[in-house]
């Protein structure tokens, strides 16, 4: 498992990669990826390229926000995860932050990230049948 160092302010931490098997929509170069926490509470995650400067996004467990979401894992993203033991997936969210501030943020309820957290390899999920939103108005449950 590789690391990475991640300077925030005042502080240096080193952090385990998560590798993407397939890379996230759009950024077809960065598969490999921190996962860092943004508040005490564990709500709120960026996740930063190791390999592209600023290259992060605002991720969320669904459970705070969308206590009844459930990702439908087919078997084809079990396979290419090598996932032994659905218990060992994390999902999350995808957060888009609002013009107007926390109050207009969104979810991508549609493409969760469903990240193995044993062996730190993750892939973007595109739920394109599930009829689930790409923008979901974030609201604490």
């Amino acid at each position: 498992m590789s690391v990475a160092t991640v300077d925030s302010p005042g502080e240096t931490t080193t952090l385990p990669v998560i590798d993407f098997v397939a890379p996230i929509p759009g950024f077809p170069e960065d598969r490999r990826f921190v996962l860092v926490r943004l508040d005490d509470a564990g709500v709120l995650y960026a996740l930063k390229s190791v390999d592209s400067d600023g290259l992060r996004f605002l991720v969320v467990p669904p459970t705070q926000f969308f206590p009844d979401y459930e990702a439908e894992i087919d078997d084809e993203t079990l396979a290419a995860l090598g996932v032994s033991d659905q218990a060992d997936l994390l999902v999350l969210l995808v957060v888009t932050a609002g013009e107007a501030g926390a109050e207009d943020a969104t979810a991508n309820l549609m493409a969760p990230i469903v990240l193995d957290q044993r062996t730190r390899r993750a892939v973007q999920l595109i739920l394109s049948h599930s009829g689930l939103p790409v923008r979901q108005k974030l609201m604490v449950a």
